[in-house]
């Protein structure tokens, strides 16, 4: 049997396809190239808005009427958070916690015809569950997603999160050496650990996130250790310190924001101020001279006025981000934001969210120009063809993405670090060339 799978949402959802895939195909299955090509496909969903279960459904349609034989499974975050929605297009539906019913029927949907009646097995989240890992799974093996925690206490009054993960859960200590151990014996060269609040690992198995990364950089083989997205609250001095006595550790930073605004940022049940906020940013930067620091930010929350999103608007300018990740408040029904009174109209949403991305753009694209006639560290993670000519590709330890443009260089540069000299950017990421370093 041929499978296909379809993601939808963060890093962490994609790290866990990979996951998934990998099981699949230690059982046996094939993976198909096309959905076309599958007799089971299964799609990875997301619930972070409203859009997003919209383009589930309409993926779910699409699939259904394209392929109408394949057997087709929903998985993620919409039917967990949401039980009782119409999940009609589906035959086997099951939310982030049942991943055991998943892999049960598709054992048996492998030996039979599919199922007259559509099966939802959906768990919901208790208190005490314990972390649940997949294999990490790569076939670039450079750079390896290892998802290291799960779940979330904050209750943010725009998430749907802790309703779709349930609470804080870590990988067990024995577990992530041994996961690590594997990823480095496999070749993969880069660890990024990832998770729904990946500042609150260890919260409930006694370890820090700073000993997680010294357990990546203790492997050898492993050349940089790199964390996915953090909330600024957990990010402390002491931590921050402990990451910089890593030579292993990449300093790149990706602090949620949200609004620079304090009231808005009580509004949404954020847990510090704009003060706090950039007072983190400057230890950053001087424990990590070299840090990039990207982030998220939501425009056209509940209430905020003109004179609020202009707040944030100079917040972003004054801390310089890196990158800034835009997004217009989406209504997520479930949350208590969705409540709300004062709803900010659609269209202001889009004005404020293309004044920020333009803004954001600016300052990006200033740092780009910066990098000019410098030189980086590029650890190669692969070869690719653009207009008839052959580039390396690969990201510096601040997480930019570098596309090296190499004359008469010999092959089998993938996994290995290499100096270059950056003569421009393009599409968001630096043109390099290789020099004698």
């Amino acid at each position: 049997m041929k499978f296909k799978i379809m993601t939808l949402g963060c890093k962490v959802n994609q790290a866990e396809s990979s996951g998934l895939a990998e099981i699949l195909r230690q059982r046996g299955l094939a993976e198909a190239k096309t959905p076309a090509e599958a007799e089971l496909l299964l799609v990875n969903s997301c619930a972070v808005t409203g859009e997003s279960v919209r383009k589930t459904k309409q993926l779910l349609r699409s699939l259904k009427r394209r392929n109408p034989d394949a057997k087709l499974i929903l998985t993620g975050c919409w039917p967990q958070a949401f039980p009782e929605d119409n999940f009609e297009d589906a035959d086997f539906v099951t939310g982030t916690k049942n991943r055991e019913a998943l892999l049960e029927w598709i054992d048996g949907a492998a030996a039979a015809d599919t199922p007259a009646e559509r099966v939802l097995q959906i768990s919901p989240y208790q208190n005490g569950d314990v972390f649940s890992a997949l294999p990490c799974a790569d076939t670039t093996r450079t750079r390896a997603f290892l998802k290291i925690q799960d779940g979330c206490n904050q209750f943010c009054s725009y998430c749907i999160i802790p309703f779709s993960r349930g609470r804080c859960r870590s990988m067990p200590p024995e577990r992530l050496e041994a996961e690590v151990r594997k990823l480095a014996e496999e070749g993969f060269r880069e660890i990024v650990l990832t998770g729904i609040n990946l500042g609150f690992f260890g919260l409930d198995t006694g370890q820090t996130l700073a000993e997680a990364v010294a357990v990546c950089a203790a492997q050898p083989g492993v050349l940089r250790v790199r964390l996915g997205s953090l909330e600024p609250e957990r990010m402390d001095v002491q931590t921050l310190e402990a990451l910089a006595a890593c030579e292993k550790f990449c300093p790149q930073f990706h602090l949620s924001l949200q609004s620079g605004c304090d009231s808005v940022l009580k509004r949404m049940n954020r847990r510090y101020t704009a003060a706090e906020y950039r007072a983190l940013a400057e230890r950053i930067h001087s424990i990590f001279p070299d840090a990039a620091l990207t982030t998220d930010v939501i425009v056209g929350f509940p209430g905020e006025t003109a004179e609020q999103f202009e707040e944030t608007l100079r917040f972003v300018q004054e801390i310089g981000f890196a990158k800034v990740h835009v997004f217009p408040y989406s209504q997520r029904e479930g949350t208590r934001a969705a409540a709300f009174p004062d709803q900010v109209p659609q269209d202001e949403k889009a004005r404020r969210a293309a004044r920020l991305t333009a803004v954001a753009n600016e300052i990006r694209e200033k740092h780009f120009a910066e990098r000019v006639g410098q030189t980086a560290e590029v650890l190669v993670e692969g070869e690719k063809q653009q207009n008839a000519q052959r580039f390396y590709q690969g990201h510096t330890p601040d997480g930019t993405l570098v596309k090296i443009f190499p004359e008469n260089a010999e092959k089998g540069l993938q996994n290995s670090v290499i100096c270059v000299t950056i003569e421009g950017y393009e599409d968001d990421c630096l043109r390099a060339v290789l020099p004698q370093c």
